[in-house]
């Protein structure tokens, strides 16, 4: 008999499993990075490189990784046609340099307000931070450009290097006696530079021309897919930052709900190793106009998330309170309860993904963007109810995701009852409109 889960690998496009193993090694640095912060730096230090983290994590990813889908989606169509990836590269990249500059000069100008919030007064975070949204920016570019070449051996190392880096730097700093916050910081705006310096060789080797995309059809993609990612991210990270904002003398239970926070999300670094495959069997069912092939590749990708939610959940919340303590060096303020609420916060969050990803190959970006704003209100208005902090956060957590998830769900439900060319006659004039702009 056929061994199911081998089944299921072996039927994952090669570049999936390219990228799988720099996916495993990226998510393993987050956890041995602030793991090492923790047995290498105080309780004031460690929660600045938290909320460091937590900050870089969800604004960076929330403005960079729009730039990395839209350069993939551009860079491929263009590849399709035989043009080079140069002019869609530099103009993404343009763009990507004017959003930075934006969110850098705001740093610069709020660095005091955001240190005594934030660092505890370390302006040095501050700049770690910024030089950190540097990193990411321009990972992201490099990434946009070897997905959509299809170049996902060098995709998967630029993800190995960027962790190796991470992991192998904050290893060495304790051995050197180095007991610094902003030493740690810099190796977020060391790793990924380095690594993308070395997956852009291939993609600067291409010497192909071609026009460059039309201005409208970038900033319209990269406009609409930052606003969901933000939201998004924001939510995904709300509950350390809302410690943070909230109640910003509560270091231990900052640094303790970061850490229960990251073993909550490692189904997310295992989705993201599958979701491509997944999305592009929802790309393919929705141009088709196949509603009924479009809810079976729906059905089966909620059925893994959840079956994988399932999986990493229950030893969380058994052995999370205890996990922290011993390999995160965390103070005793969280319980079994509070690893419960995290791990159905990151279900819920999972499947309004998935659904998103959804709504988005149907060409409903509005309609993402909304269940999305919606969660966010829901999240917001959670958190500022009287009660104890900790469970206020991650309630509100679960209590959005959960919304963002149902609101997707409806509005694909009414998507796939409309008549089934509508779908296709849309999905077919975009495609044709951005062939004549690229």
């Amino acid at each position: 008999m056929t061994n199911p889960v081998a089944k299921l690998l072996g039927a994952l496009p090669p570049g999936v499993r390219l990228v799988a193993g720099g996916t495993v090694v990226l998510g393993a640095s987050s956890y041995i990075f602030l793991a090492l912060a923790g047995h290498g730096l105080d309780t004031t230090q460690v929660a600045g490189v938290s909320m460091l983290w937590t900050l870089v994590m969800s604004v960076g990813y929330g403005l960079f990784s729009p730039v990395e889908l839209e350069l993939n989606r551009l860079v491929a169509a263009r590849d399709v046609a035989g043009q080079g990836p140069g002019p869609a590269i530099r103009r993404v990249l343009l763009a990507t340099v004017v959003v930075l500059t934006v969110v850098l000069a705001g740093v610069a100008a709020a660095a005091r307000p955001i240190a005594d919030r934030f660092f505890s007064g370390d302006l040095g975070l501050v700049v770690g931070m910024g030089g950190a949204l540097v990193g990411l920016a321009v990972s992201s570019v490099a990434r946009g450009a070897l997905a959509g070449l299809g170049r996902f051996g060098s995709y998967g190392l630029q993800l190995g290097v960027d962790g190796g880096l991470r992991i192998g730097l904050a290893a060495l700093i304790p051995l050197f006696g180095v007991h610094s916050a902003f030493a740690f910081s810099l190796i977020l705006v060391i790793s990924p530079l380095a690594a993308s310096a070395i997956g852009m060789r291939s993609v600067l080797a291409d010497r192909r021309g071609g026009p460059a995309p039309a201005w409208r059809d970038v900033v319209t993609g990269l406009g609409l897919l930052t606003g969901s990612t933000l939201l998004a991210q924001l939510m995904v990270n709300a509950a350390v930052v809302s410690v943070g904002v909230l109640s910003p003398s509560s270091k231990a239970l900052i640094a303790a709900l970061l850490n229960a926070v990251v073993l909550a999300r490692v189904p997310l670094f295992a989705y993201a190793a599958i979701q491509a495959s997944l999305v592009s069997s929802l790309s393919g069912a929705a141009a088709a106009g196949n509603h009924g092939e479009f809810r079976k590749v729906l059905l089966r990708t909620g059925g893994i998330v959840v079956l994988m939610c399932t999986a990493a959940g229950l030893p969380t919340v058994l052995l999370g309170p205890w996990a922290i303590r011993v390999f995160f060096k965390a103070q005793d303020v969280l319980g079994p309860a509070d690893f419960l609420w995290l791990s159905l916060g990151t279900l819920c969050y999972m499947l309004a993904t998935v659904f998103g990803q959804a709504l988005l190959s149907l060409g409903r970006h509005q309609r993402q963007l909304a269940s999305w704003l919606a969660g966010t209100v829901v999240l917001v208005t959670v958190t500022l109810v009287p009660g104890a902090i900790a469970t206020r956060v991650e309630l509100a957590y679960l209590a959005g995701a959960a919304v963002s998830a149902a609101a997707m769900l409806w509005a694909l439900n009414r998507s796939l009852a409309a008549p089934a060319g509508s779908v296709t006659d849309q999905r077919a004039t975009a495609a044709a409109s951005r062939s004549s702009q690229v």
